[in-house]
């Protein structure tokens, strides 16, 4: 089983949502649809998925998951322009 550490953005990247889960896909379906109603993702409109690693073992994804929370906003856009320059929405991709 692989998990995953994510970062999801509004549609004008302003503000960022870090996550971990095992299952990419339903998360992000999950956070698109306002399925946990109130949340932060929820209240904000996060729902564009713009960076994503995935890890074999879930205690480096969870490690992973909690050194990202940490950065500062500049490191985070560093992160996601190495991976996703035109910040495009990655779950259509997937799907």
């Amino acid at each position: 089983m692989y998990h995953f550490v994510y970062i999801l953005t509004t549609k004008y990247n302003k503000r960022f949502y870090t996550g971990y889960t095992n299952n990419l896909l339903r998360r992000t379906y999950e956070h698109k649809n306002h399925l946990d109603k109130g949340s932060f993702t929820d209240r904000y409109n996060i729902t564009k998925l713009v960076y994503y690693e995935v890890f074999e073992d879930y205690k480096y994804a969870r490690a992973r998951e909690d050194q990202i929370k940490g950065y500062r906003r500049e490191k985070k856009i560093n992160l996601v322009n190495k991976m996703n320059q035109n910040w495009d929405d990655l779950y259509h991709q997937m799907i």
